[in-house]
């Protein structure tokens, strides 16, 4: 389709709103311009869908992610948004919202929110908590209003404080896709009554993801991280410059066996998702612009604290068909040998994104990421995740995917789909998230099978929201994909499952 054409098709779309169109304008104007200069073998990596750029489009002017040291700026104002430092906590608020709308990110808008109980705390001073609630409620609403995508993040704990519990409870009595939200949890600082409040909100709304605090603090450095978008982990004060992602599907469709998909598609490939790294991430940081911007000038975010995400997705279906060329009747998920493979491949990919040096990097090397599937991934299931519809029971499914998560640095996570018994018994949800945590996982979420509002890869939904988007569009971005997931990826065949052996975790 010509520019010409597809810019029509936009502006005559009757489901998109005014801003809708403009991004998505913009977007197609961007895909105009000619890609970075390639490797012949990088094209034909892409051409092949075995390499993917994530549509974060031809000529990045802007990271895939952003996250600002809010900190920072609530403490020094910005001469550029003509902002004094806050005084109170409603100058706080209104801070935040203003400089949420100068934070890019591949989706148009803020991807990070920040670390929110402590960036409001030293505001709180006399404010009693019905004043708080007031405040921090009309604050969500905005959020879910003004900037209305799922892939917009919060995070809080994984110390007790009021701001974290008022949130846990805003989230629970709103139930709103955006924004989304993470709990820290670190068995030294989150009291079990803490986090059951966060597991009662995952039945009321499948909100908070909870994070393992302590796993990813040592990935990072003294500054920190957050958890963006779906479930990303990346430096504070920096971001992600780019993500790209293999097909290990793809890989070993094209392998005879093991050997050859090991020792010469892997490595293949994955020489290939580095250069496509370089190039694109040449682009952003030498020709852009983008590290001139006030966000730089001012300190809140340094251009060496971007990292490359090096993603990947499908290893469910790489894994089932070496077994079966290997005359294997294994499957992932529900097979020893099965699931054993599939860490040999988390382990080898590793070992290249931890040794292949990286320009433009963090650290000077990418950061491996168990990416959560686009909406049109069809056959092929997102990260190392168990195939929909296919999961063993809650404990089973955690203890198969538990030792991938030691190589996933940029991010990896679960969802359960719950059945509805667990809003009677939270506590198995409890002693499931410790048990998770203890065998090593780095986050996970889950559904309950009724819920209207539902966890897709990572981001929020509405079920009846889906089902009204052909005839009515919708005002939420993510709409748009999760009805599209629902139709292509099989999410809804999800299978829910009854706890019944959480407690057991522990003992591995």
């Amino acid at each position: 389709m010509s520019l010409t054409a597809s810019c029509q098709r936009i502006v005559r779309d009757p489901l998109l709103s005014p801003a809708q169109k403009s991004h998505a304008l913009a977007l197609a104007a961007e895909n105009a311009l000619p890609y970075p200069a390639l490797p012949a073998e990088v094209a034909e990596a892409m051409a092949q869908g075995v390499l993917c750029d994530m549509f974060e489009g031809h000529a990045p002017y802007k990271p895939r992610y952003v996250l600002p040291d809010y900190e920072k700026f609530l403490r020094q104002g910005s001469p550029w948004l003509e902002l004094a430092p806050p005084r109170d906590f409603d100058e706080a608020l209104d801070a935040l919202r203003i400089l949420y709308h100068h934070v890019p990110s591949v989706t148009g808008m803020p991807v990070w929110l920040g670390r929110l109980d402590h960036l409001l705390l030293p505001f709180v001073g006399e404010l009693d908590d019905e004043a708080l609630h007031r405040k921090l409620k009309g604050f969500w609403i905005y959020l879910d209003r003004v900037l209305p995508d799922a892939f917009m993040h919060v995070n809080i704990g994984p110390d007790d404080n009021r701001i974290c519990r008022l949130i846990l409870r805003i989230d629970g009595e709103l139930k709103q896709v955006a924004p989304n939200l993470s709990l820290f949890h670190d068995p030294a600082s989150t009291p079990d009554s803490l986090l059951m409040q966060g597991v009662q909100n995952i039945a009321l709304c499948g909100k908070p993801h909870i994070v393992n605090y302590p796993i990813h603090r040592e990935t990072f450095d003294e500054r920190g991280f957050g958890i963006v978008s779906c479930y990303n982990a990346l430096p504070l004060g920096g971001g992600a410059n780019t993500l790209v992602r293999l097909s290990l599907k793809g890989m070993a469709e094209q392998s005879a066996d093991l050997e050859e998909f090991m020792t010469r598609w892997l490595p293949h490939y994955c020489e290939q998702a580095s250069r496509l790294i370089e190039a694109r991430a040449a682009f952003l940081h030498q020709e852009s612009g983008f590290f001139a911007s006030f966000l730089v000038e001012e300190g809140l975010i340094e251009e060496e604290r971007f990292v490359p995400m090096f993603g990947i997705h499908g290893m469910a279906e790489a894994v089932n068909l070496l077994m079966d060329k290997a005359g294997l009747a294994g499957r992932y998920g529900h097979d020893e040998g099965a699931n054993q493979l599939g860490h040999r491949i988390s382990a080898r990919l590793s070992a290249w994104v931890t040794t292949r040096p990286q320009p433009h990097a963090w650290g000077g090397r990418a950061l491996l990421h168990s990416q959560g599937g686009l909406s049109l991934d069809k056959g092929v299931t997102p990260g190392v995740r168990i195939p929909y519809g296919e999961e063993p029971d809650p404990a089973s499914h955690l203890l198969a995917l538990a030792p991938h998560h030691g190589y996933y640095h940029s991010g990896i996570s679960e969802i359960l789909t719950l059945d509805p018994t667990i809003r009677q018994n939270p506590q198995a949800l409890l002693q499931l998230c410790k048990g998770a945590f203890a065998l090593g996982m780095r986050e996970f979420s889950a559904n309950v099978a009724d819920s209207d509002l539902v966890r897709v890869t990572g981001y929020m939904i509405r079920k009846s929201d889906v089902a009204r988007f052909a005839a009515e569009g919708s005002r939420l971005q993510t709409t748009c994909l999760g009805a599209e997931a629902s139709e292509l990826t099989g999410i809804r065949q999800r299978a829910p499952r009854v706890l019944g052996l959480e407690a057991s975790l522990c003992d591995y």
